[in-house]
């Protein structure tokens, strides 16, 4: 079977997708079978990932092929058009005529966003309905229409794929979509490579005990939440030797969709307790997460939660919300 793969993403790992798409195509399946296994495998396909040059301007198309160890085809963004246009004309244009072109027998969409023109069999990952759901992520007009157009082309998809049972649910009920149409495939922990050799403790200034976020500082990831609780921790006779540490990208500015923790920090005078670490390579998470006497992560929304899953992969403690993916 050849399966052709939309990888807006690919060059994009601080991002979710970016790390969902990586992960997935790293896995021998997708390379096709070879020698005995050519004859009878089924489990095995043979993939084409389409890319489109803005993302590649500064690197060899040749050199990111042999990184992926898959095919790749490279299409052309238009030039005249603002980012936001020219990736919905990537989605919704290129896409699924390159399918076409290449001789797919799936499309693969590993974001929301399938295409409405889907001359072959589409398959879309959903990983959360959080434009749908959450008031405070619908933004403009422009992204609600989005929302609604990726809504109604992921009921077109012969597919959808989700990563949570409570997603699932989710796309059920509010995209209106058959069960049967709907699976429910789990991630896995992100392991980074060699992390034994890395001095993750210098490299970051960790204290020696530390009770650990990691993620991006939106709204509902709810931070002033950890850093009211650890202040109320302290107040209430906890280990002022254990540290909290906040890792991850600052907001630039604060606000209230990206509220920064530093102004509370500062107001509940815990300004010598908590340390920023700023953004951590993929390869130091797990020492750091071995490292935590607790991991963090009240959220009050998410499709899957990745880091909990690396955290406990890491056999660190979990403190998060009884709500959201399952």
């Amino acid at each position: 079977m050849h399966i052709v793969v939309n990888g807006w993403f690919w060059d994009q790992p601080n991002t979710g997708s970016g790390q969902y798409l990586q992960r997935l195509l790293s896995q021998p399946q997708w390379r096709g079978p070879s020698g005995e296994e050519a004859g009878h495998s089924v489990l095995h396909c043979c993939c084409t990932l389409l890319l489109p040059r803005q993302p590649l301007a500064d690197r060899d198309a040749s050199q990111f092929s042999r990184s992926s160890k898959l095919p790749i085809a490279v299409f052309p963004l238009p030039q005249h058009l603002p980012r936001p246009l020219a990736k919905l004309y990537w989605e919704q244009v290129i896409v699924p005529r390159a399918a076409r072109r290449l001789g797919a027998d799936v499309l693969f969409v590993p974001y929301w966003a399938a295409p409405f023109w889907q001359p072959l069999p589409t398959v879309v990952t959903v990983h959360d309905l959080i434009p749908l759901l959450l008031p405070a992520y619908r933004a403009s007009w422009l992204g609600r229409l989005y929302t609604r157009l990726v809504s109604y082309t992921a009921r077109r998809c012969a597919a959808v794929i989700t990563v949570s049972e409570a997603g699932k649910r989710d796309i059920i009920a509010h995209l209106k979509i058959p069960a049967l149409r709907v699976f429910a495939v789990h991630n896995g922990p992100n392991v980074g490579q060699d992390s034994a050799a890395i001095h993750v403790v210098q490299k970051y200034r960790l204290p020696e005990r530390y009770f650990l976020y990691l993620g991006g500082f939106d709204v509902r990831k709810n931070l002033l939440g950890i850093v009211q609780a650890y202040r109320r921790y302290l107040d209430q006779g906890g280990d002022p030797g254990v540290y909290l540490v906040i890792a991850g990208k600052l907001p630039a500015e604060d606000t209230p969709f990206c509220p920064d923790p530093r102004r509370l920090v500062h107001d509940l005078q815990l300004s010598a307790q908590v340390r920023f670490i700023g953004w951590v390579e993929e390869a130091d998470k797990p020492l750091l997460y071995a490292g935590a006497v607790a991991f963090l992560f009240p959220s009050t929304y998410e499709g899957f939660g990745m880091m909990l899953l690396e955290a406990m992969a890491a056999g660190t403690p979990v403190i998060t919300a009884n709500g959201s993916s399952e």
